[in-house]
């Protein structure tokens, strides 16, 4: 489920950054985040695999429950950081005009 979600995430975001010509929000950050983990939990399943079998295609609700919310907080932390670099690059200078104005 790990992969599945941050695939899902790594698409999407990819998307959107290809579809809109406005680059300033920098989603190619985002993009190469979430494309980064989707590789990391594809070599992790690629070697639970070899190590499991036939087994590791039939996961219990637990299991399955544990992954999904795994892959939900990945996506969420890779937000989160998006975030902050957005907040610190300021491509729109928002945050510096906002702090300007508190100043007077």
């Amino acid at each position: 489920m790990t992969l599945l979600i941050t695939v899902y995430a790594a698409i999407a975001v990819t998307l959107i950054w290809y579809f809109k010509q406005d680059h300033s929000l920098r989603l190619g950050v985002l993009c190469f985040m979430y494309w980064g983990a989707a590789i990391m939990w594809l070599v992790d399943a690629i070697f639970e695999y070899a190590d499991m079998g036939s087994e590791y295609f039939e996961p219990s609700a637990k299991e399955m429950l544990n992954d999904s919310f795994l892959g939900l907080s990945v996506v969420a932390l890779g937000l989160v950081i998006w975030l902050i670099i957005l907040l610190i690059k300021d491509p729109k200078g928002t945050v510096r005009d906002s702090l300007k104005r508190q100043a007077k």
